[in-house]
């Protein structure tokens, strides 16, 4: 075969699928000497051998005493199987930093393959910089192999102690968009992408190949993925290594790349293949860039990907026993798992580790041998010291104008209706105008839809695929926008968490009932933060900010399917240290709150806030000193000064509140001698004693306001079973009632969703009368007047499709 002409589509449909044998390439040009061959071929081994020693070994770490089962984890954990593929690609890549003085990120997407990831920041010093512990020498490497999937140790995912990690890859699917997220704005990074082929199935995966529809090669930096087909998942084929070239090559090519095939097992000839694939791909990007930038005109290319074809648990032992392993499912984790029990397969794995030559690639005090370290990157052009995969170090803080500018005037609460999120709106806009090239917001296609369509007047959505004249009008695309928009909440998710891991910001705004879709994602983030925030040399990131709006009370025209609050349960689940949840009630609440959120670092962010027309209830200064609190009682809504309150009327989220208050009217209307206390909640984790949540009240400062022996009828924005967990501990926890969500819903009107849950002033002022069992009888009219009006508004809903305008217009009276 030759090796230096580049493969046609034909010709390469006509090759086996095997991924044994020679190399075949689409380019396959001989660049390397036969020295740099075996170089390589060395360093790759030295990889090979710590992979091994890390799954396998706690003593005896070059192998100086004859293996012994003292020597081995009695606990046999971690994964083989992508190592050899993902070690490979990175050692390329090394030598075209060194050509080329690239920067580079390397993103694992394999679910456990860290392995790879260890071994290479090891060789490269990083690893023992970090943790000195660690040290390049015999009992620094005993070390290093210990920790690995041990107790007090590592896992076997590339998790927030791997130096150079942003991407753990627990859950699979979004090494692509966390990569196009890391490069956004850094013109000059590469991130070299491992997409394994088992996470190639996933949903998230297959939509962030068009990332390449919104990567500006003027200002963007570039991703190369590396499609590693090695063939098999846990134990069933992967469907894009069991079709042809031919369709796979279509498949990439439809999706906007340029695939380039390198294909086998003999290392010599893979080297050759890879190094020239590769180095094309690198002056491909740079080429598409340089046009780009010398032009001054953005535009699309078809970016290059590499389609890596290796056996799985490449460099094996082909079979053990009577099994295939190297190019089959059971090569996927501990491929030789009887070792301790049986003396065969402990012989089988020595030979297997000594095939590798150890004490040819360390020196005496178990360090790599210095010609082997020179063909690694030096300073923070190793790819485990870039300083983009701990992109605290690089973070700056937001230019946040005042907004307390952006204020609406409320004069008596309860009154004005507007929309908080168009105010909201102009904040944005001019958070985005003064952090041209460090904040983005990003969506679903619902920017505009949620009110916030003033960011437009300074910055559109980013769009590098065709244009229509139409779309000038309202269209809102241009090349260098800073929103970005694609109908995948996965998509939308991963950018926005690969941009706030490397050293920005942004915002996530999302209908309420659809943000469920990246539940998973969310809860892998969090989990992310958290390990950060155990590990001393990960600089603090910006905190993750997700815009909820669309919500259920405002969904009654879409009916049933688009009602669901239910993600604040799922946060809620997840580590104090790192989630934080915040219902504004109105637009000047939603302003600070916001402000907040944006200058914060560390957290996961959810703030929820309607996008319709809503009452307005605090003035700025009221709405400051509410935010700050979190938690307050409104006297000017209240009648209890100085006195003992009857009953507590809370509510938590903008419509629920306007309800409560309706409500809390009615029955101070109706029953005058009532001594009521209304209290507003902004930061739900208030709710939870002080020994649990950093923002928990005490138990004073809990009965301060909600007291602990009047009833309280709480009216909340979620299921009410949440804020029943939040204050089961609470003295007087079985004085509140709580009303919310109870998954009934349809093609109602605003009031009648209310009422079918129970949240509307009618079913609250009713639950108020009759948990005041010191009224007796004097209630009775006020609840059978209660009950009328309530019907009355339900038959006039029926009839009519809209709500009686008295109760829509209705504002506080009092």
């Amino acid at each position: 075969m030759a090796t230096n002409v580049e493969k046609t589509a034909e010709e390469l449909n006509t090759m086996s699928l095997s991924p044994f044998g020679v190399a075949r390439a689409t380019v396959n040009a001989k660049i390397l000497s036969d020295e740099e061959v075996k170089k390589l071929t060395d360093y790759f081994n030295a990889t090979m051998y710590l992979c091994l020693g890390m799954i396998y070994l706690k003593d005896n770490p070059l192998l100086r005493d004859p293996l012994s089962i003292d020597h081995i984890k009695r606990r046999l954990l971690g994964h083989w199987g992508s190592d050899a593929g993902q070690s490979f690609a990175w050692i390329h890549m090394n030598r075209l930093i060194k050509k080329y003085d690239l920067d580079t990120i390397f993103i694992s997407g394999p679910g456990h393959g860290a392995p790879a990831i260890l071994s290479n920041s090891y060789l490269e010093g990083v690893y023992s910089e970090v943790y000195p512990d660690k040290s390049e020498d015999v009992d620094g490497m005993r070390r290093f192999f210990k920790q690995f999937s041990f107790p007090g140790g590592i896992g076997s995912h590339a998790t927030p102690e791997t130096p150079g990690s942003l991407h753990e890859g627990g859950e699979l699917g979004y090494s692509v968009s966390h990569a196009f997220g890391a490069v956004y704005d850094y013109p000059d990074l590469i991130a070299l992408t491992m997409v394994g082929d088992g996470e190639a199935e996933t949903g998230p995966l297959a939509t962030s190949w068009h990332s390449t529809k919104f990567l500006n090669p003027i200002t963007d930096g570039a991703v190369l993925p590396v499609l590693h087909l090695n063939g098999y998942k846990i134990n069933n084929p992967t469907l894009l290594a069991r079709i042809s070239h031919k369709e796979l090559e279509a498949l990439f090519i439809g999706y906007g790349w340029t695939p380039y095939f390198v294909e086998g097992s003999d290392l010599p000839t893979m080297h050759q293949a890879m190094a020239s694939t590769m180095e094309h791909c690198v002056k491909e990007i740079r080429a598409h860039q340089k046009k780009a930038r010398d032009s001054g005109k953005a535009f699309r290319p078809l970016w290059p990907m590499i389609i890596l074809r290796t056996p799985k648990g490449w460099t094996g032992p082909r079979k053990i026993g009577e099994h295939f392993s190297e190019g089959f499912w059971r090569a996927h984790q501990v491929p030789i798992t009887d070792v301790v029990t049986n003396k065969t397969s402990l012989e089988l794995l020595e030979k297997w580790m000594r095939s590798y030559e150890p004490e040819k690639h360390f020196d005496k005090n178990g360090k790599l041998v210095p010609e082997l370290r020179e063909l690694a990157p030096t300073g923070t052009r190793r790819i485990s010291a870039n300083p983009v995969a701990n992109g605290g170090v690089l973070r700056r803080k937001l230019k946040m104008p005042d907004f307390r500018d952006y204020a609406v005037e409320v004069k008596k609460g309860g009154v004005t209706s507007l929309g908080s999120m168009a105010i909201f709106g102009g904040f944005l806009r001019d958070i985005v105008a003064q952090n041209m090239n460090t904040f983005r917001v990003f969506g679903p296609d619902e920017t505009e839809s949620n009110k916030l369509g003033k960011v437009y007047e300074v910055a559109k959505k980013v769009w590098l695929g065709d244009h229509f004249a139409e779309d000038a009008d309202g269209g809102n695309l241009e090349l260098q926008g800073r929103v970005m928009e694609i109908l995948s909440e996965h998509t939308c998710e991963g950018w926005l968490e690969g941009y706030t891991l490397s050293g920005r910001h942004g915002l996530l705004n999302s209908y309420e009932p659809f943000i469920h879709i990246i539940d998973s994602m969310v809860n892998q983030h969090c989990k992310w933060l958290e390990k950060c925030a155990e590990v001393e040399w990960r600089a603090e990131v910006a905190s993750l900010n997700i815009l909820l709006t669309s919500t259920v009370w405002r969904q009654d025209h879409n009916g049933f399917t688009h009602q669901d609050p239910g993600f604040l349960d799922v946060v809620a689940n997840k580590s104090p240290d790192v989630v934080r949840i915040y219902l504004p009630p109105d637009a000047n609440c939603l302003l600070s709150t916001m402000d907040h959120c944006l200058r914060s670092s560390n957290y996961v962010n959810v703030i929820v806030a309607d996008k319709q027309d809503h009452m307005q209830f605090l003035n700025m200064e009221q709405a400051i000193a509410h935010c700050t609190k979190g938690v307050g009682i409104w006297d000017w809504a209240s009648n209890d000064a100085g006195q003992e309150p009857d009953i507590v009327m809370a509510s938590c989220g903008d419509v629920v509140t306007h309800e409560s208050l309706a409500a809390t009217a009615l029955l101070r209307q109706h029953l005058p001698e009532l001594k009521i206390r209304f209290v507003n909640v902004v930061d739900l984790f208030k709710l939870i004693p002080e020994v649990e949540h950093p923002h928990g009240l005490s138990d004073k400062a809990f009965k301060a306001v909600f007291t602990d022996d009047k009833p309280c009828i709480f009216n909340f924005h979620s299921y009410p079973w949440l804020v029943h967990r939040l204050t089961y501990r609470r003295k007087g926890q079985h004085n509140i009632h709580v009303r919310g969500y109870m998954e009934k819903g349809n093609i109602d009107t605003p009031l009648e969703l209310a009422i079918r849950n129970g949240t509307d002033r009618f079913s609250l002022a009713l639950a108020a009368i009759d948990r005041l069992p010191s009224l007796g009888n004097k209630g009775s009219h006020a609840r059978e007047a209660l009950l009328n009006e309530q019907i009355i508004a339900k038959n006039f809903a029926f009839h009519e499709g809209m709500d009686p305008v008295e109760l829509t217009k209705w504002v506080w009276p009092f």
